[in-house]
């Protein structure tokens, strides 16, 4: 894959490179939220998808219904200590669902592959912490994809949508300008991370967040249900300033060589 003057590309993980359909987050954050008498529904776990998962928890706990229920439930509003309380109880939760959800997305290790011997740099972040992703990594490596650099939530002093991963990314690569770089994920936020970084941006639709279905459950529906649900996951992220959507990582090669870099 030959795309001239492009130095590096830093893709997300849940629902860009691997656990199509993003279900990790969603089973851990219902679990936790369950646990602690506040039960929430998958829209509510799935609006904030892309922080940071204590910056994520606080946003669930800060949307009027859960706040309210939170505050029948325990007697008080939710606040700083809530939000320590939960994000101390989700970490196990997600490390498991995640290690059982770190199958890559098709086509992923060869467009890796592909970059990488092209000589692009990859690099990757996340709203997960380096605990969590522990379990993934070696996972990840065993299917053919291991990014040159990884970012995790945590590790800079604010996350997502502040281009502060992205820009980690860049300078540990050793590329420059941003706009030879490009930023792929398939969360309105991580598209906010690359454009606040000046880097293109490439949303992925059909196996991110948007749609939150694993890959044999959007098979399995009505293609028309299908194209509905895909189209309406486009339009979010090119509303969040994506420059081009794709609908899986295996569409990137196209939608590469798009751009002019530098």
């Amino acid at each position: 894959m030959m795309v001239p003057g492009l130095k590096a590309v830093v893709f997300d993980w849940a629902g860009t490179m691997i656990d199509f359909g993003c279900r990790a987050p969603v089973v851990a954050l219902c679990k936790v939220f369950e646990t602690a008498g506040v039960p929430v529904s998958e829209a509510e776990a799935r609006a904030d998808m892309g922080k940071a998962k204590s910056d994520h928890i606080a946003s669930i706990l800060a949307a009027p219904r859960v706040r309210q229920a939170w505050t029948d439930r325990h007697g008080q509003t939710p606040g700083e200590a809530a939000v320590e309380e939960l994000f101390a109880a989700v970490g196990p939760m997600m490390r498991a669902a995640a290690a059982e959800c770190a199958e890559l997305i098709p086509g992923a290790a060869a467009v890796a592959g592909a970059l990488r011997a092209a000589g692009v740099k990859i690099g990757s972040c996340t709203g997960y912490t380096r605990d969590m992703m522990v379990d993934i990594l070696p996972r990840a490596a065993e299917q053919g994809y291991a990014p040159d650099m990884l970012v995790c939530a945590g590790e800079t002093a604010e996350g997502r949508p502040s281009p502060l991963m992205l820009w980690r990314n860049l300078v540990e690569l050793g590329v420059w300008p941003a706009s030879a770089c490009v930023k792929v994920d398939d969360a309105e936020v991580g598209i906010a991370e690359g454009l606040a970084a000046g880097t293109w941006t490439v949303g992925v639709a059909a196996s991110g967040n948007g749609v939150g279905l694993s890959a044999a459950e959007l098979a399995a529906l009505d293609p028309a249900d299908r194209a509905e649900r895909i189209a309406r996951a486009r339009a979010g992220l090119e509303a969040a300033g994506a420059h081009v959507v794709i609908d899986t990582v295996a569409d990137l090669p196209a939608a590469l060589a798009q751009f002019r870099y530098g």
